[in-house]
Formats: C-alpha cells, structure tokens, sequence
C-alpha cells in the first residue's frame, strides 16, 4: 500500500494548524523541511504528496519540531488520534 497525502491537510488532520488555509500558507512560506531518503528539501506548495516514513522539521510557536510520519490520516479526529499520526523525535 503507497498511502500519500498532501503536506497541507497532513498538517491540518494531525492539529497542527486549525484550518487547511493556516497549514497551506505555513507550507507555501518555506516553513516546512522534509527529509525523505537521507536527502532535505524546503517545501514551497501545500500539493506536495508525504508518504509514512519520511521526516518534517519545522518550527511553530518558537519551537523546533521534528517527527517522523506513521500515518496519513482518513480525517480530522480527536487529538488523541490525531497523535497517532507522527512521532516527535528527540531534541538534538
């Protein structure tokens, strides 16, 4: 199974943002690093497919987060489910 998703509902579903347009204009600023296969790109449109497995580095509210992808997503649930879309990597 290939599961893709955009970057910008990606980042809305896993609540980081509270709409679609907020995450979309986070992306479109360059705001996001996605590190797929050992290689790092700054991602400048919110259509940017992610795939479990690669990692994002962004930061948001004075805070680097860096995380690792498990999960597209089928909506936009609960906190709780929405934590299980990523895991936070530990402060380098």
């Amino acid at each position: 199974m290939d599961e893709t998703c955009r970057i910008d509902v990606w980042l809305w579903r896993a609540r980081f943002f509270k709409t679609r347009g907020l995450a979309a204009r986070f992306v479109e600023e360059g705001r996001v690093r996605l590190i797929r296969s050992g290689s790092e790109v700054r991602l400048d449109k919110a259509s940017r497919s992610i795939r479990p497995g690669e990692r994002l580095v962004f930061v948001l509210g004075g805070r680097v987060t860096e995380l690792t992808i498990l999960a597209c997503g089928a909506r936009r649930g609960p906190a709780e489910e929405a934590r299980g879309l990523y895991a936070l990597e530990p402060a380098s």
